[in-house]
């Protein structure tokens, strides 16, 4: 990428016009399994990085105290969008995988948040990068 970033980490999307191009060297998919985008891109877990994965992820969060029938109308809303055919087949066409349902509660995103919270703090300690 004209020579002048060492490292790059997007999201699959945003890498394929680069490897179609041929301006980055790719190494590897950090997800633990491969993309259907990317079917010989081996991922690293493959590669020897035995449970590595690192993926990109989004929730919605509202203000603490939200009333709960807001908060169940915004997420049956947001599942019955991802859910519909339409959005689907996009997010398939750029290669974005859809949780499985059981991992789009309230509950499960608490906790998940609370995981990569503990899954990184050791790696960013040691990077010594800090808020400004």
């Amino acid at each position: 990428m004209a020579g002048r970033i060492d490292y790059y980490c997007p999201i699959t999307a945003a890498a394929i016009g680069h490897i179609e191009n041929k301006t980055m060297k790719v190494i590897a998919i950090l997800s633990r399994d491969r993309s259907p985008i990317l079917p010989t891109l081996a991922s690293a877990h493959e590669q020897g990085l035995i449970d590595f994965e690192a993926n990109y992820w989004n929730g919605l969060f509202l203000p603490k105290g939200t009333p709960e029938p807001i908060v169940e109308k915004l997420h049956d809303a947001v599942v019955a969008t991802i859910d519909s055919p339409t959005v689907q087949a996009r997010l398939k066409e750029i290669g974005v995988t859809v949780v499985a349902p059981e991992r789009r509660s309230q509950n499960y995103l608490q906790k998940f948040v609370a995981s990569e919270i503990t899954k990184w703090a050791g790696p960013i300690k040691i990077s010594g990068v800090s808020l400004d």
